[in-house]
């Protein structure tokens, strides 16, 4: 006759084993894994209608798709977001990641998928032209970002106004309460096409070599490959330009991302 305690002991196996069955998320396709991303950065990613979309997300949708990968999509700041792939909490980091090697360093990457473009910003009128007219002026960049590193190396004179968020450097900008500010190429172009009434200005754009990557805790080879296995089908079908045609139509291709590239 079985024991109370023996009875214990076998629920509590048995709902261990419903857990792993049910929550894991390794990259195996079996769980549903957790992405970090923004809420506020359109183009690339950001939230509507309760749902998170943008270039970069809808990219990782359709890699997802390709291996059998299940997302649950989940808003964090980017500040906190490298920190919380690295502790496990998320399993993938999307938000138009530049691959810098402090970042590889916390985190790996998968291949690249697109190359970083700044764009200072500034609301008309304004003195700012370019780097060389940053010296002494506030300038607004999210914290931890490659507009961060970007101004910290290349206009120190620059007084860095580090802010969570790309909305809270937006309402600064559109207040004036900043000078200008450094964000992603394409985000700087919708935020003037979107703000006709406070004549901001795309003061001047820049494009790098440095790529774009979706982060995952380091050592998690089996995600990073089936993502970048995912991320060479969505190229070779053409997912990859008709989704950057339908988020950043105005922004050049790499000509490795092209279907016959």
């Amino acid at each position: 006759m079985r024991t109370p305690r023996k009875g214990l002991i076998a629920a509590l196996a048995a709902v261990l084993a419903l857990l792993t069955a049910c929550g894991g998320s390794g990259g195996d396709g079996q769980g549903v894994l957790r992405v970090g991303t923004l809420s506020d950065s359109p183009p690339n990613i950001y939230q509507e209608n309760g749902n998170y979309t943008g270039f970069d997300n809808e990219l990782l949708r359709a890699i997802a798709a390709k291996q059998g990968l299940q997302l649950e999509f989940v808003s964090t700041d980017f500040s906190a977001l490298l920190g919380r792939v690295s502790s496990g909490q998320f399993d993938i980091g999307s938000s138009a990641i530049a691959q810098t090697p402090a970042r590889k360093e916390t985190v790996d990457f998968s291949d690249p998928y697109n190359f970083q473009s700044l764009s200072i910003e500034v609301k008309e009128p304004s003195p700012i032209t370019d780097e060389n007219s940053l010296a002494g002026k506030r300038i607004g960049v999210v914290q931890g970002t490659a507009s961060d590193g970007w101004l910290t190396a290349t206009a120190p004179a620059a007084q860095a106004v580090r802010f969570p968020n790309d909305a809270a450097a937006l309402t600064a900008l559109k207040s004036g309460s900043v000078d200008g500010s450094v964000f992603d190429q394409a985000t700087a172009e919708q935020y003037v096409a979107s703000n006709p009434d406070v004549k901001l200005k795309v003061a001047k754009s820049f494009t790098t070599d440095t790529p774009h990557g979706f982060a995952v805790k380091k050592g998690n080879t089996e995600l990073a490959n089936k993502i970048n296995e995912g991320l060479k089908q969505v190229i070779a079908d053409g997912t990859w330009e008709r989704l950057h045609q339908q988020f950043m139509p105005t922004a050049p291709v790499p000509d490795q991302f092209r279907a016959n590239g």
